[in-house]
């Protein structure tokens, strides 16, 4: 009988479509795949360790997958991922029921390792070594719902940010071709995907390490081409490789989702120079103003982070004031996390716990107000809406995405009026609005293309 084999994916969606190839090795292999682990004879851990709090939850992760081993049918615990990347000794040495660390190198081996029968702990490293990038022949098995997919334009990571670890584990930038991407892309579509997400450290950068100009807007028009997907966005775009070339593919693309995510982590100069990220405060606005200019009704999400070393209060004052006069539609904050390995490892890390929280929390009181008052002028607006199916708050509810709202990420839409199946696009309008959520109902069914 064929063994049943459990993952358990955390960090981001770079991390997950790292597990759904996996997933797809392991089921081409004969293997079983559940999401009970209980039933598990092997279970693998996909970990992030990108920063203090991913960190953690991957140990603890770990430690819970152990029980199994006592508790359960498991019979071979196996880490993985980021965590495995940068700490595989310690893991093995701390956690001793963990029976094969296995690096970003190895995805492609994950049979192999679940099937070995001793011990196994790579000698890896997080030193920007690492060099795995998969393509369109690669098996995958979609972890994501059956009508929206992830495709991984590029792996790694060249930038020199102060506060960040990806380049040491990932590795250096490099791009996967055109023709893979597409052939991708058409694969997905002939398996029922409507909305596909363009992933990477940074998306905006496609295609420059391969000589490719404007890499990334060739791509999104290309990609527009394919028959049977509906939506394209890309995440991560990086201030100085966001062009007007792909701002110009947004606005004329039907395709392509108005919607743009540009991480800028600070507005204060200071910061920003500590940091190595590119641009000012002044340059930033200019950047935004610019996206909204060019694509007309776009929605813009941005990340930033509170409590860098020698961040003062004067610096924090200035962000604060800069998201206020800028109004994100959708924003993300973060708290300084003190990774060892990175250059910022080398200042004091000035700022308490609760004074990072603190900001933390400012920030994002003061964006709910912004996120709350955008969603009450939609009200008795309407919009086409992605149907995901029945809403986790309510069977009585639907729920959806607009194209301004990235999976997981972003809001939803509630829908209590009306059906639409899940997977389809539909008309809503919207009745009510909420902090992060808009209510509507259904009007009519879409047909995109």
């Amino acid at each position: 009988m064929a063994k049943k084999v459990g993952l358990v994916s955390l960090g981001c969606p770079k991390n997950l479509l790292d597990s759904e190839v996996m997933l797809g090795h392991m089921k081409e292999a004969g293997y079983e795949l559940t999401k009970d682990p209980e039933e598990a004879e092997i279970l693998v851990v996909n970990t992030c360790g990108f920063i203090g709090p991913a960190k953690q939850e991957s140990i603890d992760t770990i430690l819970e997958m152990a029980q199994y081993k006592e508790k359960g049918k498991c019979q071979r615990l196996v880490v993985t991922g980021c965590l495995a990347q940068r700490y595989a000794i310690d893991i093995a040495r701390e956690i001793p029921e963990v029976d094969s660390v296995t690096g970003l190198d190895q995805i492609e081996s994950i049979v192999q390792v679940c099937e070995t029968q001793e011990r196994r702990v790579e000698s890896l490293v997080a030193d920007g070594s690492v060099k795995y990038l998969y393509d369109h022949e690669t098996p995958r098995v979609l972890a994501t719902p059956p009508f929206s997919a992830y495709i991984k334009i590029s792996e790694g990571c060249d930038y020199p940010c102060t506060f960040c670890i990806i380049p040491k584990i990932r590795g250096q930038y490099r791009s996967r071709t055109p023709d893979s991407i597409l052939a991708e892309a058409e694969s997905l579509a002939g398996r029922g995907v409507k909305e596909i997400l363009l992933i990477a450290q940074d998306t905006t950068r496609y295609g420059a390490d391969l000589g490719h100009r404007n890499g990334l807007a060739s791509l999104l028009r290309q990609l527009a081409r394919v028959e049977g997907i509906e939506w394209i966005r890309f995440l991560y775009a990086y201030p100085t490789t966001l062009n007007d070339e792909i701002l110009e593919a947004i606005a004329n693309q039907n395709k392509i989702c108005g919607y743009v995510d540009v991480p800028l982590q600070h507005a204060s100069d200071d910061v920003l120079k500590a940091m190595k990220r590119p641009g000012t405060r002044a340059s930033n606005t200019l950047l935004i103003d610019k996206i909204r200019s060019m694509v007309p009704g776009v929605v813009i999400r941005s990340s930033f982070i509170v409590g860098f070393p020698e961040e003062t209060e004067e610096d924090f004052r200035s962000l604060l004031s800069y998201c206020r006069e800028t109004e994100f539609d959708h924003l993300g904050v973060f708290t300084y996390s003190h990774e060892e390995d990175t250059e910022a490892f080398g200042r004091e890390d000035t700022v308490s716990p609760q004074e990072k929280q603190r900001r933390r929390d400012e920030l994002m009181e003061q964006q709910a107000a912004i996120s709350l008052r955008k969603n009450q002028g939609r009200v008795g607006h309407s919009s086409v809406v992605l149907v995901e199916g029945l809403s986790e708050e309510s069977e009585l509810l639907l729920a959806g995405r607009t194209e301004g709202q990235a999976p997981d990420i972003d809001g939803t839409v509630l829908i209590n009026d009306g059906w639409s199946e899940p997977g389809t696009f539909a008309t809503v309008e919207f009745t009510e609005a909420h902090t992060y959520d808009l209510v509507g109902k259904v009007l009519d069914q879409e047909k995109l293309g």
